[in-house]
């Protein structure tokens, strides 16, 4: 005997299909909020270097007053820059002097770092734990504090007035974030790396540069930005270690810009200063940025 058995068709669930639309205007409207607060942030950050930007192209009795509204009314013109240039022994000595001060620091600070974070992390020798604490402790002390003491020191070994001079205090007072950063980033390098590597016959120092320099790479660039940047930016070591106009840093020459003259502010030399200054940060973070954030939070954490 034989049955027959018939198949119904089940058509959509209306409920489930109204669920489903209303997940999909959810989700658009969580993507619309989203991306509205993303480009609402970059151009709230974006904005003081616009405004800088456009202002310093302020030119003649235009650019003497404040930037409003900080866009050329009478057309773009480099005055400022040319007037930026009067200032000090002229914008591009001063320049040249920041960057030889922040890139020597950057050098110096990452190859220490290096060395003194391998050693903390790899090595075992006594008082190691109460010494990495003391070198943390540093960054409790306030630089103003010891700012004197340094000249002092400075001026015994005839560093003062010193680019060189400069840059040791930079690193040195870099040293203890730096030297932090790179502990805990070949903390986070498997010991079996290094231990193959040297089954291979790699000494320590081709361990270091060829094998384990390239895994703790973003924890170096990380050091290496915020070296750069706060050599590139310090002003009161460089106000007060050095006394000769054509050794200045942009910093410093930036306070005379600001100061003006005869009680009168060039405001366009003022915002070409400051896209000058801001110019160099920017290519090295572009550079580094794709290492900086894995290397924060490689370095921040054991």
């Amino acid at each position: 005997m034989t049955t027959a058995g018939h198949i119904t068709e089940v058509g959509p669930n209306p409920a489930n299909e109204a669920a489903k639309l209303a997940r999909a205007r959810r989700k658009r409207k969580d993507a619309v909020a989203y991306h509205t607060a993303g480009v609402a942030i970059v151009l709230f950050f974006l904005a003081p270097f616009a405004i800088a930007f456009l202002a310093s192209f302020r030119g003649g009795a235009e650019g003497m007053t404040p930037p409003l509204p900080p866009w050329p009314t009478t057309g773009f013109s480099l005055d400022s820059y040319r007037s930026l240039d009067t200032f000090g022994a002229g914008v591009w000595q001063h320049t040249l002097n920041s960057l030889i001060v922040s890139l020597a620091t950057v050098v110096l600070t990452v190859a220490i770092s290096l060395l003194a974070g391998y050693g903390f992390s790899r090595y075992r020798f006594p008082l190691k734990n109460t010494l990495f604490v003391l070198i943390i402790a540093t960054l409790m002390i306030p630089f103003q504090s010891i700012l004197t003491p340094l000249f002092i020191i400075l001026a015994k070994l005839g560093l003062n007035n010193s680019l060189f001079g400069l840059v040791l205090v930079y690193v040195t007072l870099q040293l203890p974030f730096s030297v932090f950063m790179m502990r805990n980033a070949f903390d986070a390098v498997p010991k079996e790396i290094e231990e193959a590597a040297r089954i291979d016959g790699a000494r320590d120092l081709k361990l270091l540069v060829r094998v384990l320099l390239p895994l703790v790479l973003p924890g170096a660039a990380t050091v290496a930005i915020f070296a750069f940047l706060n050599a590139w930016n310090e002003f009161l070591a460089a106000l007060v270690l050095l006394s000769s106009n054509e050794n200045y840093t942009m910093p410093v020459l930036m306070m005379a810009v600001r100061a003006g003259r005869l009680g009168a502010i060039n405001w366009g030399a003022v915002q070409a200063g400051v896209v000058v200054m801001t110019i160099p940060c920017l290519i090295i973070f572009l550079l580094l940025q794709r290492y900086y954030m894995r290397g924060l939070m490689a370095g921040a954490v054991k």
